[in-house]
């Protein structure tokens, strides 16, 4: 197990974190490791660098549907007029 050192921590951030680690019943020790871990683990699934369109189609890459036909495109219909006849 490794261990580190944080240093200049805000007093007020170190009060939230005393009295969070309280509210859970654990040492302010294991309060960071949990937010560590669930805040890691989180980002882990996020992809870095992909777009948005890019991440929705790795989440649903493999459920089928890939081989659905495109219909083609058609002309637009020419938009509405409001003057006066």
């Amino acid at each position: 197990m490794s261990s580190i050192t944080i240093r200049n921590l805000d007093d007020s951030l170190k009060a939230s974190l005393r009295l969070r680690a309280a509210r859970h019943g654990l040492s302010m020790e294991q309060e960071v490791r949990n937010i560590l871990q669930t805040t890691l683990s989180a980002e882990s699934r996020l992809t870095p660098g992909l777009s948005f369109a890019q991440r929705i189609n790795q989440r649903f890459k493999g459920l089928g549907g890939e081989a659905l036909a495109v219909p083609e495109r058609q002309e637009a219909r020419p938009a509405p007029s409001f003057d006066a006849q």
